[in-house]
């Protein structure tokens, strides 16, 4: 039995005709960008988060970019962010004109902590980008209590339950990717920035669109960043879906624990009273890349992501040099995917286990 790491597709079949009728919707009115259908999926999303505001822009990387600059961030300041996730994280600080700080994580739950972050704030710190990696639940309240705004990144967790509320509602901003493999994918690119500040959303809302509240007078330079229509009119069929697909992920991960896996690798580790609805279910084991092979080779979908931490990729050289993350050097040198969708059978789930076992334990 082949599995693959991920399955987009299955989950929209129940859902086709009613994606056609709306894609067809779109057409047929003619309003392209900025319509009605992503006014009432902002609308939409924000009420299943419980935050004031969703603010639908382009992508997940400029969600973050907009959302720096929507607290000020600028040249001068720091924006502390964790090393071990992906690039998009850090990458979205410098067109800011701010310098990433790397923190550690903590290489259990793959998090950033506050005391991983605690050890890199300076006075210059303007912001901290605390990823919900891999699904699983931040611990944003408590980084924010250390004085400083929190910028959730939350484009791997919608559909994610903490202590705290969701995703997207914890910090003074969160953003999200629509990249159509993440939990909640649109049929291409698109992002949201959430928050339950009215002068922040009033910010982003200006900054995606130029740096223009009217069209004519142009306040500040901005960007062109706009969910588009179609991708809206989508994202609206399927909100609906996110919770029992997202329960359906976090459940998938318990079908792994009870179909054996942790005899041969560490589990995942939820945060405290979290329910990840998981983007992908990441192990750790010290014969990863053997085991990635392995698994590979026996038609199962694994792969490692980010075996090089951000701050020793080449373009980061000059901001991470230095830096001493060793949570971020385990999690990257012992991680792998396995798989895991909102499709996911038990039989799949079992089918993995078993092939691991027959690598590990020959």
């Amino acid at each position: 039995m082949t599995v693959p790491l991920f399955d987009p597709t299955t989950p929209l079949e129940p859902l086709r005709e009613r994606l056609e009728e709306a894609l067809l919707d779109v057409l047929d009115d003619g309003r392209f960008i900025l319509g009605p259908n992503v006014e009432a999926f902002e609308r939409e999303l924000a009420s299943f988060l419980g935050a004031r505001h969703a603010i639908g822009v382009a992508n997940g990387t400029e969600a973050l970019t907009i959302a720096l600059r929507a607290l000020g961030v600028g040249p001068g300041d720091e924006v502390v962010v964790p090393s071990f996730t992906f690039y998009a994280s850090a990458e979205a600080i410098p067109p800011t004109g701010a310098t990433p700080v790397f923190c550690d994580v903590d290489p259990q739950t793959f998090l950033a902590t506050p005391e991983t972050v605690r050890a890199v704030l300076t006075p210059r710190t303007k912001a901290v980008i605390a990823v919900h990696l891999f699904g699983n639940v931040a611990p944003v309240p408590e980084i924010a209590a250390l004085g400083v705004p929190v910028v959730e990144d939350a484009a791997q967790a919608a559909g994610s339950i903490g202590p705290d509320g969701r995703p997207g509602a914890l910090g003074a901003l969160a953003t999200f990717s629509f990249y159509p493999s993440k939990n909640l994918g649109a049929l291409g690119d698109g992002g949201a920035i959430t928050t339950s500040d009215d002068e922040l959303a009033d910010r982003v809302r200006m900054l995606r669109f130029h740096g223009s509240r009217d069209k004519v007078t142009y306040t500040e330079v901005g960007y062109n960043s706009r969910l588009d229509e179609l991708q809206a009119a989508a994202l609206r069929v399927m909100l609906p879906e996110l919770e029992h697909w997202a329960a359906h992920r976090h459940l998938a991960g318990a079908w792994y624990e009870e179909a054996g896996l942790a005899e041969l690798c560490d589990l995942p580790v939820p945060t405290p009273a979290s329910a990840p609805a998981w983007h992908l279910y990441v192990a750790r084991c010290d014969r990863s890349d053997e085991l990635i092979a392995g698994l590979q080779a026996r038609g199962i979908g694994a792969r490692a992501y980010y075996r090089t931490p951000v701050h020793r990729q080449p373009a980061m050289a000059r901001w991470g040099a230095g830096a001493r993350l060793p949570g971020t050097e385990e999690a990257a040198a012992r991680h792998l995917a396995l798989p895991i969708s909102a499709a996911i059978g038990w039989e799949q789930v079992v089918e993995v286990v078993g092939a691991a076992r027959a690598v590990l334990r020959p």
